[in-house]
């Protein structure tokens, strides 16, 4: 019966992305080791999450209200539309403190293979907001990989009908690192986006 019990458990964390039966076996026996109070507190964690937050009604970053608070701050910039694929992207991106513009968050990146067409992501969403809200920039901020890559062309084509500026963040080595160490496609991307000094 108690073999079940944990089975169980590990079976449910195995469902959450990036956990195979080994992590998920050694969360379910920490939990099982911890303080009934710190193994409650993740618990009602959890159930506040589900209840409570929420995909913003307009950038669809998750929210605790119907609109976000980026989206009600009157004092970014408001002509401006930065596109992630997930909301978890905004963090790092707010972390930087240089962009002061908006969001939108498309909740996916496009997959044929793994049937994530246009009509499953946010696309349309952020063509309204471009043709309503007076945006005058789209800085497409999707993955550097295959899937990001081809969102990110859908996008500029797809907004190609609109009067707005598409731009897409540059990407290639990052600071402390080696040339020699780079791959092809990576310092490729880097001469690309190169820029005065």
């Amino acid at each position: 019966m108690t073999q079940g019990i944990i089975e169980h458990l590990i079976s449910e964390f195995m469902r959450l992305p990036g956990i195979g039966r080994k992590t998920a076996q050694r969360l379910a026996f920490f939990i099982l080791t911890m303080p009934d109070e710190e193994a409650k507190g993740i618990a009602e964690a959890i159930r506040e999450v589900k209840e409570k937050a929420r995909f913003c009604g307009r950038c669809f970053n998750i929210s605790g209200t119907d609109i976000c608070e980026i989206c009600r701050d009157d004092r970014r910039d408001q002509s401006k539309i930065c596109v992630v694929e997930e909301p978890s992207n905004i963090l790092v991106i707010e972390r930087s403190k240089i962009y002061n513009g908006l969001y939108h968050v498309l909740l996916g990146a496009l997959s044929p293979v793994d049937g994530i067409t246009p009509e499953r992501l946010r696309i349309e969403e952020l063509a309204n907001r471009v043709a309503e809200d007076s945006i005058a920039e789209v800085i497409i901020a999707t993955n550097p990989n295959t899937k990001g890559e081809i969102t990110a062309q859908y996008l500029r084509e797809h907004l190609a009908a609109y009067p707005v500026r598409v731009t897409r963040i540059a990407y290639g080595l990052p600071m402390g690192s080696d040339i020699e160490f780079a791959d092809e496609v990576t310092l490729g991307k880097a001469l690309e986006g190169r820029r005065e000094m």
